[in-house]
């Protein structure tokens, strides 16, 4: 089904008053991009009027109008969050889209699952969405979809890479360019797929809820969306703010959701990241509910209801080892990728899983939507909680023990060193000694984050004093032989 056009404010970018020769030859002069690959594992990201400027935001939405336009290419469904640069990354994005041919239709401030969800319904050429997620204010981020909602191809990305990295000899002839339009309304369609699976047999009357939105993409929509599930629900940072978006808030920093939990006495409380595409949720005693809780718990849900193919779970290296042996003592299978929610998805496909995610919250489950959606996720584990009726702290005990778990950001600016750590000889000593020291009673992982410039040390094992030691000792060689 395509929704009809309703122009609001929408203008060809032919009528508007032309630009200096100077600013149009800026837009279409060379880029300066860094060596080796400018996508990385969640599109191109990076601080925002450094890497991410406007000519390079133009240029990018123009070339990449050149892979997705058809010939029966609807629009491009484009959405944002909240940060200060947002406004002008869209902006230009929306010019060289346009400037290819393709139709924009802006949402304007919105969860990233929602351009993915639109993008697939209403027939578009594909999604992009201007945000950094769980990255301080000062990132920003582009992140492509195509038209069925899913990451973009990694081939459709090289490809508008290949052609970004080589510059036109001159500024093309439009001739041919797009509308650009403001289409906010389309939002109420993505809010009713959030209510659809639970209508009409689930209510949340009698959970109190706190929410917390990280000043971001779901600030807009969050209370709504519990409130008219019939939850009582407290919000913290519940506006859009671009200076404090994810600052000492939302899912990476749950210290003010436990206190509001506590102090309301709330069944449960919810943070989002910037884009609201993962979730963290914390019970009625403040303890944390990651992502391997919600992957057993919705997983036994679906196993239960005979919707979980095979009784196999997707997640990743960073998975809790309590959570894997828990799972397997059950008979189901746990299969581990490499981070990143496309590696889960790729897995998921492979093996016609139909629940997968990282502990970090981001969930995917295509019996219900095309991408990760924290709120969607929220509101399951919410549905589930109601279901059951014991509480989520209950349900919390009844799961599995985690291994102690430490993870550690050493931050690294070089980033060939970042990328070439396992090239550190002392580090690979270090590594080395300290699987040795632990056998099958602990793990670690390092790797470089494909996000943000650092390296991530996680150490797990059944002991806390070992957990605490290796992780000190593996950080100590990071930051002397590669952050030095």
């Amino acid at each position: 089904m395509v929704v009809s056009p309703v122009w609001s404010g929408s203008s060809r970018l032919a009528d508007r008053a032309p630009a200096s020769g100077r600013a149009v030859d800026e837009l279409w002069s060379p880029l300066s991009l860094p060596a080796g690959k400018l996508f990385g594992t969640d599109g191109i990201r990076g601080r925002a009027g450094d890497l991410l400027t406007a000519p390079l935001a133009f240029q990018v939405g123009y070339r990449a109008g050149q892979v997705l336009k058809t010939s029966e290419a609807g629009p491009m469904i484009l959405g944002q969050d909240s940060r200060n640069s947002s406004d002008m990354l869209s902006a230009a994005l929306s010019a060289g889209l346009a400037s290819a041919g393709l139709e924009v239709w802006n949402l304007g401030l919105c969860p990233t699952p929602a351009v993915a969800y639109l993008a697939n319904k209403l027939g578009a050429a594909g999604g992009v969405m201007i945000s950094a997620s769980h990255n301080p204010p000062e990132d920003n981020g582009i992140k492509f979809f195509s038209s069925q909602g899913a990451k973009l191809a990694p081939e459709l990305q090289a490809q508008i890479e290949a052609a970004l990295r080589s510059p036109l000899e001159s500024a093309p002839a439009l001739t041919n360019t797009g509308l650009c339009c403001d289409r906010p309304e389309l939002l109420q369609d993505y809010v009713a797929s959030l209510h659809q699976p639970f209508q009409p047999q689930v209510s949340l009357a009698g959970l109190k809820i706190v929410l917390d939105l990280a000043w971001g993409a779901a600030a807009n929509l969050g209370e709504r969306v519990f409130r008219e599930m019939g939850a009582e629900v407290i919000c913290l940072h519940d506006a859009p703010d671009g200076d404090r978006i994810n600052v000492n808030c939302g899912s990476t920093h749950l210290a003010s959701l436990k206190a509001a939990v506590l102090e309301h006495q709330a069944d449960m409380g919810f943070a989002f990241d910037g884009d609201a595409d993962r979730m963290m949720a914390v019970d009625s005693q403040g303890r944390v509910i990651d992502g391997d809780y919600v992957l057993y718990l919705w997983g036994n849900t679906l196993r239960q209801a005979g919707q979980l193919p095979n009784d196999t779970l997707i997640s990743t290296v960073m998975a809790n080892l309590g959570f894997e042996r828990a799972w397997e003592a059950q008979g189901g299978t746990l299969v581990r990728t490499a981070v990143g929610d496309q590696y889960v998805h790729a897995e998921m496909v492979k093996r016609g899983a139909k629940l997968g995610g990282e502990q970090s919250g981001h969930i995917l489950c295509p019996h219900y939507a095309v991408s990760g959606d924290g709120m969607l996720t929220a509101l399951h584990l919410a549905a589930l909680v109601k279901q059951s009726g014991v509480s989520l702290a209950d349900l919390r005990d009844q799961s599995f023990q985690t291994y102690p778990q430490l993870l550690r950001n050493v931050r690294v600016e070089d980033r060939d060193r970042r990328l070439n750590w396992h090239t550190c000889e002392p580090l690979q000593r270090a590594i080395a000694q300290a699987e040795s020291d632990m056998g099958d009673r602990g793990r670690i992982l390092v790797r470089a984050s494909g996000t943000e410039p650092v390296i991530r040390v996680m150490v797990e094992a059944a002991h806390a004093d070992l957990v605490d030691h290796w992780t000190t000792h593996l950080v100590s060689v990071v930051e002397t032989h590669l952050a030095g």
